[in-house]
């Protein structure tokens, strides 16, 4: 049985990553602040939630070793967890950037760092970052400088993670999904066409590909979700 980390499991994307996993048999460990949307989850025997606070390198560092510690083997980890702002250079502080900088970079990059290390004895792991189209649109990106900029970061970590283990079987992805389907977004654009989003089933779907034997030979990978958003 494989052994996942779902950080941000709590979310859209993350409750739809925790029960496709399940389903496929996976033994996951969901991490966020809450768990008011996995009661789904509760009673299944493979599902462990934990409350940590990934902004906090410590912390993170030493949830992933007791992970490793009672699993014995961590196979991959989901990075979900981020945030999103609004705002072009002129209108975006320091203070912006560096929030965004947290949520969006160091929670994925504190789970990273250990498990990397950890990937690297058992010679196997993959970990799958959440990237944004406007990170790599300067069109769409120009009005979300701190959002954007701070997703940029993703690419390049996963471009350096898969440089530093060439020749293994240590992956590092990216998933860029364009607008996501949920009540949320249906809410702020009631205009759009929602057929033309992403469903988080859709995104769950591919996720376990990449964790999976199917993703086997899979290498730097970036997969451009878009549908027709």
């Amino acid at each position: 049985m494989k052994t996942v980390i779902i950080t941000g499991a709590n979310g859209n994307l993350g409750t739809a990553a925790v029960k496709k996993f399940l389903e496929e048999g996976y033994s996951v460990v969901a991490v966020d602040a809450k768990k008011d949307h996995l009661d789904f989850a509760e009673s299944n025997s493979n599902f462990e939630f934990r409350s940590v606070n990934l902004t906090n390198e410590n912390e993170t560092a030493d949830f992933v070793n007791d992970v490793i510690a009672k699993h014995g083997k961590v196979d991959g980890a989901l990075l979900l967890v981020g945030g999103f702002a609004m705002g072009n250079v002129t209108a975006t502080s320091g203070a912006d950037i560096q929030k965004q900088f947290s949520l969006n970079f160091e929670t994925a990059y504190f789970v990273s760092r250990p498990l990397i290390a950890h990937m690297q004895q058992n010679g196997y792991g993959r970990l799958v970052f959440i990237g944004a189209r406007p990170a790599i649109n300067p069109v769409q990106g120009k009005s979300l400088a701190a959002y954007a900029l701070t997703k940029s970061l993703l690419f390049k970590l996963a471009e350096f993670i898969n440089e530093e283990n060439k020749g293994s079987n240590i992956v590092a992805s990216v998933v860029v999904p364009s607008t996501i389907d949920t009540a949320i977004n249906r809410s702020s654009m009631p205009d759009a066409n929602p057929d033309n989003w992403v469903k988080p089933e859709q995104l769950a779907d591919l996720l376990e590909f990449i964790c999976s034997e199917k993703g086997l030979p899979l290498r730097e990978p970036v997969y451009k979700v878009y549908n027709n958003a």
